[in-house]
């Protein structure tokens, strides 16, 4: 491990917003400030915005800048890239923020039935081999029904074709409620403020002229989803930083 990455961990030990969980505290799902985040973090009644799969933060710290009205908690199991987000928040004084490294399947374990009023995710791996780990798949939605208050708003944003079409079915086949379905968000018009945040990779993807798609629907008091039957066609280009997108390498 490099010295950099060493430092930022010993960083985010002493970083006042960022929460990083125990074993124990996870796996026995008694964390201590489970349904308590606003009283406790935020010192406020405000809703909170969860964004699954934050990385450097990019998205989390740019929405809280637009809506101080809103908490919002970034959530990764990578903290040297969470570092830089946590970090920049608090040279800022963003007191909406806050960080919590720990997997996506343990937010259970993190908070409340009905302690999150909306969830964004944004440019996830779309995980095409393995539908388990895909963020807005049904065992996914299942984990944020729980967590979603009544009519609780959930975003995906990427740039991944195969993720957004993948998507687009389990909406269809579980009759979810969509506010916006678009295939190519800047030549749709309805790119406001907070659609048109941009992080690092979002722009790289911009640059090579692949589209960004953008869902938001709800769950309603859905609990129970079923998994689409489709093939889909896999995306086929190499993604920055991440493996190549072919049936053959991924």
């Amino acid at each position: 491990m490099g010295k950099n990455k060493l430092q930022r961990f010993a960083d985010m030990n002493t970083f006042t917003n960022v929460f990083q969980p125990t074993h124990n505290e996870v796996w026995e799902k008694n964390y201590a400030l489970k349904g308590k985040w606003k009283q406790e973090v935020f010192k406020n009644n405000n809703p909170i915005v969860l964004e699954v799969g934050c990385g450097k933060g990019e998205y989390t710290i740019g929405l809280a800048r637009k809506s101080p009205d809103k908490n919002f908690i970034g959530i990764d199991i990578k903290g040297a890239r969470m570092w830089i987000g946590a970090k920049t928040s608090l040279e800022e004084d963003l007191n909406n923020v806050a960080f919590i490294r720990t997997n996506a399947e343990l937010l259970e374990s993190i908070f409340e039935q009905g302690e999150i009023a909306e969830i964004w995710v944004t440019f996830p791996d779309p995980q095409m081999k393995k539908v388990r780990k895909r963020l807005t798949g049904t065992r996914f939605l299942e984990l944020y029904s729980n967590l979603l208050s009544m009519n609780g708003i959930i975003h995906l944003k990427t740039d991944s074709k195969f993720l957004y079409e993948y998507t687009s079915y389990v909406i269809q086949e579980n009759n979810l409620n969509v506010d916006i379905n678009t295939n190519d968000l800047y030549n749709s018009g309805i790119a406001d403020d907070i659609l048109s945040i941009r992080t690092f990779y979002e722009q790289q993807f911009l640059d090579r002229g692949i589209p960004i798609k953008y869902l938001k629907f709800n769950l309603a008091d859905k609990r129970h989803f079923i998994e689409p039957d489709v093939e889909i066609e896999l995306d086929s280009y190499r993604s920055f930083g991440r493996e190549k997108r072919t049936e053959k390498n991924d």
